[in-house]
């Protein structure tokens, strides 16, 4: 078959899902894994054919894709802050959004570092916790983007921290001197956990916030194939996870310390409300490339 028929016929058996220039997306980024073509191979090289012992693994993949399943997880991985993440159904696919947050905490452990320069060998090294960490793709940017940073990522999800734990940054580690993070199974609901972990200059989070009454507006791809158990809060106690993560923060993070935790959109007064009481100063909402309000960012001040 020739790679532009398939293509076509791809974009097609997926437009009942998504708007066409995703699904033409979908198909490329396929045919880019399993065959190593690129975007434009099918333009420059109209006559190019298929090779036979690849067209059936394309096609058994176009079938996952047609049923809903979503592309990261039928290829397997991610990007995520310039980064390729493995990801399974047993973690959330990282969002760009969330880059935003991830990239705001990289800024904060960096200036703290920088703080701590004139210490020399006797500077304490930045520590971070990043609660509901999922594939570790927030835990993992952050070790990366600042190193020498401790990084702990918490999860309830046995499965959820395999994936985290299993990410290969090994040949940019080599190369920078970052430190893998530590990942550890705790319920961050479990408020008695706590006193399992010290003293963090930054707490993280991107928990669950999607009520259950917006489940309708959302895609199939996300109802069907990504974990509920990281996305829904109850309609009667969508703050759940954020009241918690307040005490989290509250009993873990140090004098001066900061806190970013991304929100549900439509909550945003509700939840800014959560981190703007004691002992927090200067809490804030930050909106995202869209103009929604995205995370909230807190602080402990100094004592």
């Amino acid at each position: 078959m020739l790679l532009a028929e398939f293509i076509s016929r791809g974009i097609a058996a997926l437009e009942p899902l998504y708007p066409t220039a995703e699904a033409r997306s979908i198909v490329l980024m396929l045919c880019g894994e399993i065959i190593g073509t690129k975007n434009y191979t099918h333009i420059v090289e109209p006559r190019h054919e298929i090779a036979p012992e690849r067209l059936a693994p394309l096609q058994a993949a176009m079938e996952r894709l047609k049923a809903g399943e979503p592309i990261q997880y039928v290829i397997g991985k991610a990007e995520f802050c310039g980064r390729t993440f493995s990801v399974t159904p047993d973690v959330l696919i990282p969002r760009p959004e969330t880059e935003l947050l991830a990239q705001e905490a990289v800024k904060i452990a960096s200036r703290i570092q920088r703080m701590r320069l004139p210490y020399g060998k006797s500077a304490e090294p930045v520590r971070v916790l990043d609660l509901c960490t999922g594939s570790g793709n927030i835990a993992w940017t952050v070790a990366l983007g600042v190193p020498g940073a401790l990084v702990t990522g918490v999860d309830k999800s046995a499965s959820a921290l395999k994936v985290a734990r299993g990410q290969n940054f090994a040949a940019e580690m080599k190369t920078t001197g970052a430190i893998a993070p530590a990942f550890v199974q705790a319920d961050v609901l479990d408020l008695g956990e706590i006193s399992r972990f010290g003293e963090f200059d930054i707490v993280l989070s991107n928990p669950p916030y999607i009520m259950d009454k917006e489940k309708p507006l959302m895609r199939r791809n996300v109802l069907d194939y990504e974990p509920s158990e990281a996305l829904f809060v109850p309609d009667d106690d969508p703050l759940l996870f954020h009241r918690a993560i307040a005490v989290w923060s509250e009993r873990l993070l140090g004098a001066d310390g900061k806190g970013l935790t991304e929100i549900n959109e439509a909550l945003g007064a509700e939840t800014l409300a959560v981190f703007s009481r004691e002992p927090f100063q200067k809490a804030e909402l930050v909106k995202d490339f869209y103009d929604k309000n995205r995370f909230v960012l807190y602080m402990k001040p100094a004592v």
